[in-house]
Parts: structure tokens; C-alpha cells; sequence
């Protein structure tokens, strides 16, 4: 059964008049997680759309660039986005819902902010009110200032860069502190390691980026200690 599969049964909990709260409570274990983890970046996603005040086609867009949509699955892409959209409830409710559904683990609830950035910054520009969206949503989610920082560091446009931000270690830490954290990144963001976590395959692709800024700043570290 195909990922787009499973959000279609989950869509018809949702035209039989469940909320997206109540059907995220039943989306807590494999393969299920797979389908709350892209539920909860369509519906998060169409939430901040509007935090700027206009839903852009860029940014309905951005999707395709985190889950590849199958030929005549459009429509149910596109059903949950607009079900979130139209949902009296706040994104706060949606977040804590999310946060609860993957407490205690930290590296998905990033992979889903990442994924928020991409749809934050498909319109090629970083809003205040996104901004604050995310400030928000990272905030339910536990997530440190650093990690946070480092997010925005890697993925917004002209941002100072801090390779210490993008590993969440303090400047102050040792190298063999340093070391570990940046092999700890390395092993969270292998591909067996998020598909085991509920990560699409389809979104697998991102740790590829995320990988390759994770290693640079261990480099730039390493280079500095050394010199």
C-alpha cells in the first residue's frame, strides 16, 4: 500500500467527520508515522502559508520538492492542504498534537521543521510572520535556540553562518564533544536510519543537503582548532 494510499484512508476518517487531531492519534506507530509525518508538514505547511497573508502557488509547490506525488494523487495532496487551511483550529493545536505524537524524538521533529522551511522559503522570500511561526512551532516542539539557529543558517539565503549552530554545539565545547555530535548527525541522518523513523522516502533526499552542510561544519571546526 502506497504512502498516498494510506493518507487517501486517512482522508476518508476525515470526510466521515473526524478532525486531523483525532486522526493523528491513530497514526502513532509504522507504517503510520510515515503518513502523520507528511500529514503534519502538509497541514503545518498550510497553516504558515497564510502566516504571510497570501497562499502562494510557490509555496502549495514547495511539497513537490520534499514528497514526489504520483500522478492522480494530486487531489488528496492537495484535499489535506486545504482541509488544514480551512480548519478553525490554530496551528498551535497542530503542533502540540505533533509534538506529542513523536515526543522524545528530537531528529524527526527537525526533519519536520526543515521541511516547513522549504515551504516558508518557496516563494523566495522569508517573511517576518513565518519567521515567527516557526519561532513558535520549534518552541511546542522543544527544539533548542541553537538547533533552531542552525536550521536558518543552513537553509535561509544571506544569514550569518555559524558552523557550531549548524552541529548545536557550544563554541565552548571540546573538539572530541565536537566530533561526537557532528558523527551523531551523520548517523540520525542516514537513509535507513529516517525511514525507520516514519520519514517518507520521498524525503529522504533533503539528509543528502542537510548531510553535506552537517560535514562542512565539522571541517570549518576542525580547520580552526588545528590553525
Amino acid at each position: 500500500m502506497s504512502l498516498w494510499t494510506r493518507i487517501s484512508d486517512a482522508l476518508a476518517a476525515l470526510a466521515n467527520g473526524e478532525g486531523l487531531t483525532a486522526v493523528f492519534d491513530r497514526l502513532r506507530t509504522p507504517p503510520e508515522r510515515t503518513v502523520a509525518f507528511t500529514i503534519a508538514i502538509i497541514a503545518l505547511g498550510a497553516k504558515m502559508a497564510k502566516a504571510d497573508g497570501e497562499v502562494t502557488r510557490d509555496e502549495v509547490s514547495a511539497f513537490r520538492r520534499i514528497f514526489t506525488i504520483p500522478p492522480g494523487e494530486e487531489a488528496n495532496a492537495a484535499r489535506v492542504f486545504n482541509l488544514a487551511r480551512q480548519d478553525v483550529a490554530g496551528f498551535e493545536a497542530y503542533a502540540r498534537k505533533i509534538a506529542a505524537m513523536f515526543k522524545g524524538d528530537r531528529e524527526t521533529l527537525m526533519n519536520i521543521m526543515e521541511g516547513l522551511f522549504h515551504v516558508a522559503l518557496a516563494d523566495g522570500d522569508y517573511h517576518a510572520l513565518e519567521n515567527e511561526f516557526l519561532d513558535e512551532v520549534a518552541r511546542i516542539f522543544g527544539l533548542s535556540a541553537t538547533c533552531v539557529r542552525g536550521l536558518k543558517e543552513r537553509l535561509v539565503p544571506d544569514l550569518p553562518h555559524d558552523p557550531y549552530d549548524i552541529l548545536d554545539v557550544s563554541p565552548e565545547a571540546t573538539l572530541s564533544e565536537i566530533r561526537a555530535a557532528w558523527k551523531a548527525a551523520v548517523r540520525a541522518n542516514h537513509p535507513d536510519r529516517l525511514v525507520a523513523r516514519g520519514i517518507p522516502p520521498e524525503a529522504v533526499r533533503l539528509a543528502e543537503e542537510r548531510l553535506i552542510a552537517v560535514n562542512a561544519a565539522w571541517e570549518e571546526i576542525e580547520r580552526a582548532r588545528a590553525a
